[in-house]
């Protein structure tokens, strides 16, 4: 049996400059930490190499520092073997990466720098391609087909890039990768990098996305694989173990003409969110849709107001939610006088279809922090 676990795209020292300092810092830290939770899994399910299928680290001119702490919890994880090929975000062509790496490399991280096979163990060969820069353009994985590898032994394909027939929307895809390639060359497993997400392409072909998410893209839950194979002619048998330590989260809610009413609105919302403790290490992401009254909206941002600093990171996107009202609603502010004139136009801006969206959204906004100064008083 060769078992080892498959991973991906790392992207070490990933700046996240979208955030704020305090969560760009988890964030870094989060990714970081990967690292001895790949060992951990390696150890405790008895695998004997990691394989690491490009993008390890975010650029090609990472901090010193990012690349001598990554090797050194590699160092310190001796009981297994780190195979570490470039991805397209730090293509073979990093010349000063590549050195720095090859400098201060411990005995037991191999790296696939050139498209050559590599004998894993005498029982198995892995056959890496390695991008040579950020966007080959071309199926690097094309001489898989005729590698030639000891007679018995296990062929081990490692790639990163995007597959013919999946629409890779990731940031920067590599080179294109035949579907079938697998087939092709006879490989018993073909460990792919540079989609993010878990994915799998074929009986023997899978991406292990990334260990830890950066964004709110994929639905499944972050993890690596766990892959065993028995003999030359037997299926891989692929495991995902969980990886991630924190948690992107979002949730489309939508709210109709029919739920009307603090309670209500207050209710949906909440009806989304993680369980408290989850909270801390939680990137919430809430996008509302729909139509709602001022009442509604109201009392919805107020929830989202007293919920926030639960959350790691938290946004709000009501860009997306309709106005309704009617005279009880304005009634709430002000029977008459200027406060009622005032939220009279900012109430028929709001609902002009002939005005322009983003003056549509101003009047709506205003007239909701004028339904919030009213209820406030």
């Amino acid at each position: 049996m060769f078992k080892f676990i498959h991973s991906s795209d790392l992207h070490l020292g990933k700046p996240f400059g979208r955030f704020p300092e305090d969560v760009r810092v988890r964030l870094r830290q989060a990714r970081a930490d990967t690292l001895p939770r790949l060992a951990a899994l390696a150890k405790d399910h008895d695998a004997s190499h990691i394989l690491l299928a490009g993008d390890t680290f975010d650029q090609t001119t990472p901090a010193p520092t990012v690349v001598r702490q990554a090797l050194n919890v590699m160092r310190a994880a001796d009981h297994v073997t780190w195979i570490l090929m470039p991805g397209n975000h730090d293509h073979a062509n990093a010349t000063e990466l590549w050195r720095q790496v090859e400098q201060d490399c411990p005995p037991n991280v191999a790296l696939q720098l050139t498209p050559e096979p590599y004998a894993l163990t005498p029982q198995a060969t892995l056959l890496p391609a390695p991008p040579t820069e950020r966007h080959p353009g071309r199926d690097l994985t094309d001489w898989f087909d005729t590698a030639e590898t000891p007679s018995g032994t296990l062929r081990i394909g490692l790639a990163h890039g995007s597959v013919t027939d999946f629409d890779s929307s990731e940031e920067g895809a590599s080179s294109i990768i035949a579907p079938d390639r697998a087939r092709r060359a006879r490989l018993n497993y073909l460990a792919l990098g540079d989609w993010h997400g878990q994915l799998q392409i074929g009986p023997e072909t899978w991406y292990s996305g990334a260990p830890e998410c950066d964004g709110f893209k994929h639905a499944q839950p972050p993890c690596a694989l766990l892959v065993e194979i028995t003999a030359p002619n037997a299926p891989a048998k692929v495991t995902p173990l969980p990886t991630a330590a924190l948690q992107w989260h979002r949730v489309q809610l939508e709210l109709t003409d029919d739920l009307t009413g603090e309670d209500a609105c207050i209710a949906a919302h909440l009806a989304t969110l993680p369980a408290l403790p989850e909270r801390a290490s939680t990137l919430f992401d809430l996008v509302v849709t729909g139509r709602a009254g001022p009442l509604d909206r109201v009392a919805l941002e107020q929830s989202v107001a007293q919920i926030a600093p639960d959350f790691l990171w938290h946004r709000a996107d009501l860009s997306g939610l309709g106005f309704v009202h009617d005279t009880a609603d304005l009634d709430a502010i002000d029977r008459q006088g200027a406060l009622r004139a005032a939220a009279e136009v900012l109430s028929h801006e709001a609902a002009d279809e002939s005005l322009s969206p983003d003056t549509r959204a101003a009047a709506q906004a205003a007239l909701s922090h004028l339904f919030s100064f009213a209820l406030e008083a």
